[in-house]
């Protein structure tokens, strides 16, 4: 099994803390899809990563596929539960928790142009995404609906986003007035699968 992807981005750190979680072996091919040269379109059209290649030979992208696709192995521990409804919540707090990394790349490229191009409102915007959806992460455990003590699929998805926050430097007080998220991150970033997959300093 092949995992394409790059080493920064915290998409594919969600599938590989999966597969490490799982003791899949694989492959980690590094490729850099914003580079001018790359092979990411040999994998998926779209330019994206990550991409996860089988040892059929089947090719599944994006994140949220890759992750049912691997859950699929039915092999332990389970990402996501058996019910339909409650497994369907879980994939509703990835898809937050992906939209928060979304917002965070959108912010890390338009920082990344010359000053004078930059829009201070584009800014704005996704900052306002990203501190609203970890509002919504902090209810959902306070609500007991998420426990921080969980390891699933959505709570990977939040300690993937809020290290990518992390790493990137944007948001940088999204810990205030959010302590369960706070409790919730301490927990895994101590796991294994966490700290193999810490993106490189830079």
């Amino acid at each position: 099994m092949k995992l394409i992807g790059s080493y920064t981005s915290p998409f594919v750190r969600k599938i590989s803390i999966i597969l490490l979680e799982k003791g899949i072996t694989f492959e980690f091919v590094n490729e850099q899809p914003y580079n001018a040269i790359n092979n990411v379109m040999q994998y998926n059209p779209l330019g994206k990563v990550p991409a996860l290649v089988t040892d059929e030979g089947d090719v599944w992208y994006d994140s949220p596929i890759i992750a049912e696709y691997i859950d699929l192995l039915d092999m332990a521990p389970a990402m996501l539960p058996k019910e339909p409804k409650a497994a369907l919540k879980l994939r509703q707090i990835e898809a937050l928790a992906d939209g928060i990394m979304d917002a965070a790349l959108v912010s890390v490229r338009e920082i990344a142009r010359p000053a004078a191009q930059q829009s201070e409102t584009e800014l704005l915007r996704q900052r306002e995404k990203i501190s609203k959806g970890l509002d919504a992460l902090e209810n959902y455990l306070s609500d007991g609906t998420l426990s921080v003590d969980a390891l699933d699929l959505a709570t990977i998805s939040i300690a993937c986003a809020i290290g990518y926050l992390n790493f990137r430097h944007v948001s940088p007080g999204w810990c205030v007035d959010r302590p369960q998220l706070v409790k919730l991150v301490e927990n895994l970033f101590q796991r294994e699968s966490f700290a193999r997959t810490e993106p490189p300093k830079a």
